[in-house]
Order: structure tokens, then C-alpha cells, then sequence
């Protein structure tokens, strides 16, 4: 028994694979980090196993959207925890991407620092654009 593995959003993307749910089965690579076992590559994911609510289809809220487009590289302007939200940038002279927290649970981050690279597919939120999906390219 090896116990819990962290299991990053950003592995399973990158491994080829779009979400890994509660209770789904997952082989995969694992390094021993400073904090305990985490995911270097996943091989193989079952999702069929997942909790039901863990696979139901996602709610979107005010700061949700459909994302459009290609995702791109953008940088961390800021990022506030304790307000929930923070924004991202394309490069000078562009409009700032509004990122919420709900979006970066949904990635299964935590927060984002000042001056991070991530890499981002935006939609429609009710002042422009905002970020519907989001992985961190830079650690």
C-alpha cells in the first residue's frame, strides 16, 4: 500500500488525458516530492469507476464560461486568494483575463503567483473576457 498520491491537473493533461474524477482508477508514474508521492505521468485512467456527482456535468456561474478558441500562453498580473480572483495578461497593450477561483479548483490549482507563466482558453464573462480553462506552464 502506498497511500495518496497528489495527483495535479497539469499531469493528467499533459499525459493526454482531459479530467481525472473521484474514485476513477489511475495508473501512473510517481516521484517522491518533498510533501509526499506525486503523479509524473499518468498511463492509464478509468473513469468509469467515479462517483456519479464527481461526473456530473459541470455548473457554470457568472464567472464560468464556454471556453473559445485556442488556448495561449499569458502571465500572472495578480492573484488574490482571499478575494477569490486575480488576472492574467496576453503581453503589453491587451486586455487583462479575469480568472476566478472556481475555474482554478476546476484545474485543480490552488493559487497563482505574480508573474507566472500559464496557459489559457478564455470565453465571455460579464465585463470581457475571463479564463474557462487554465494550467500552469511554469511551476
Amino acid at each position: 500500500q502506498y497511500g495518496d498520491i497528489l495527483l495535479h491537473q497539469t499531469c493528467v493533461r499533459q499525459s493526454g488525458f482531459k479530467n481525472a474524477y473521484e474514485g476513477a482508477k489511475i495508473v501512473c508514474e510517481a516521484v517522491q516530492g518533498p510533501r509526499g508521492l506525486q503523479a509524473k505521468r499518468v498511463i492509464a485512467l478509468d473513469n468509469s469507476t467515479a462517483a456519479p456527482q464527481a461526473m456530473a456535468t459541470q455548473r457554470y456561474s457568472r464567472f464560468t464560461s464556454e471556453p473559445k478558441g485556442p488556448a495561449f500562453d499569458a502571465t500572472v498580473k495578480w492573484f488574490n486568494r482571499g478575494k477569490g480572483y486575480g488576472f492574467v495578461s496576453r503581453g503589453p497593450n491587451t486586455p487583462d483575463i479575469f480568472v476566478h477561483m472556481e475555474t482554478l479548483r476546476r484545474y485543480g490549482l490552488r493559487e497563482l503567483q505574480q508573474g507566472q507563466q500559464v496557459r489559457v482558453r478564455v470565453g465571455d464573462g460579464p465585463k470581457g473576457e475571463l479564463a474557462a480553462e487554465i494550467t500552469v506552464v511554469d511551476p
